[in-house]
């Protein structure tokens, strides 16, 4: 059970009776584990489509329906005035911004509103504004906020064109770097290990966007244009890993020639356990300092980061390797 090192052979081309990690041994818990996390996963991007809030898998964010970002700071001394998030909704619902040539009036009333740092810092995600609007919008707001600090101001809007343009390109990226992950398996080693690499892809971002899923659902958090460049990176960061243990099974075969594909495999986990371990280890060590010390802009990018890294490890050790000697013997 306890991996100090990997069995080495004998003179009569056998493994001698060492006791080291057998990673099948466990497979069927390993599949239960992985296949309720799945299902978990699944649920949470349907109910995110059935949501009529979202509409989607994923609740999207200003980089991909476009609109208007502002970020306000309130003149506070001592302490903010208590302010609520249904209040600043309730008062923005019922401001009239003027229209901008044809174009009718924008509805604030879909408006989502965050408050920050205490109630100091106000976050709001808007329909398109133009500049006359967003400054119009900041005087009737001052009321409920009270005086807000100038320097401490930002609007960002992107439009619904480019907003498409955005998602439909971030989708494109990883369908092809999964097209890219499964050629380069598919040459270097065969079409079993190809396919497996592309199941673990899939299950490592299946739950990575499962858990944003649920955190749209439950805490309204969005996703961004950083959240597809770190599923992109944690497609890659999985098939390295997995990649790793093919290799040692590659290295290993004619020298276990005696052996069932199983106990291969095991060996190879057995063997590259602690490795991978502690690179997933060096890796997340500073994902958590950028998830507690990076602001609030990168905060959500570190977590998917985490996440993706942490499921592409197990997938990497206990998914890929337990399911090659069945396929093989199929």
């Amino acid at each position: 059970m306890i991996a100090s090192s990997h069995p080495s052979l004998s003179s009569s081309g056998t493994v001698p009776p060492v006791r080291f990690f057998r990673i099948n041994r466990y497979r069927r818990l390993a599949w239960i584990g992985s296949g309720i996390a799945c299902s978990l996963s699944l649920l949470g991007l349907l109910l995110c489509w059935l949501n009529p809030a979202i509409a989607s898998p994923l609740k999207p964010g200003l980089d991909f329906t476009g609109g208007t970002q502002i970020q306000v700071e309130r003149q506070c001394w001592d302490s903010c005035s208590s302010i609520t998030v249904p209040q600043v909704q309730q008062t923005l619902g019922a401001m009239t911004l003027p229209a901008e040539g044809s174009e009718p009036a924008p509805n604030l009333g879909i408006a989502s509103v965050q408050l920050l740092d205490g109630g100091r810092s106000l976050l709001m995600r808007l329909p398109a504004l133009s500049a006359e609007q967003g400054t119009t919008l900041l005087n009737q707001l001052s009321p409920v906020t009270g005086p807000l600090q100038t320097s401490g101001t930002e609007i960002n809007t992107i439009g619904p064109t480019l907003g498409s343009q955005l998602l439909r390109a971030s989708v494109v990226s990883l369908l092809v770097s999964f097209a890219a992950i499964a050629a380069y398996i598919t040459f270097m080693y065969n079409g079993v290990f190809a396919f497996l690499a592309l199941v673990c892809l899939a299950h490592d971002v299946l739950i990575t966007c499962g858990v944003f899923a649920w955190l749209g659902l439950l805490k309204g958090i969005e996703v961004d244009s950083l959240f597809a460049v770190s599923l992109i990176t944690v497609a890659g960061y999985s098939v390295t890993d997995t990649v790793v243990i093919y290799d040692r099974i590659r290295e290993q075969k004619k020298q276990l020639a005696n052996l069932s594909l199983t106990d291969q495999v095991d060996v190879a986990v057995d063997a590259t356990l602690t490795r991978s371990l502690y690179t997933s280890l060096t890796t997340l060590l500073p994902l958590v300092g950028l998830l507690l010390f990076g602001g609030s802009s990168l905060f959500w990018f570190a977590f998917a980061l985490i996440i993706g890294i942490a499921v592409g490890s197990w997938s990497s050790i206990g998914l890929a390797p337990t399911l090659l000697p069945v396929l093989s013997r199929r």
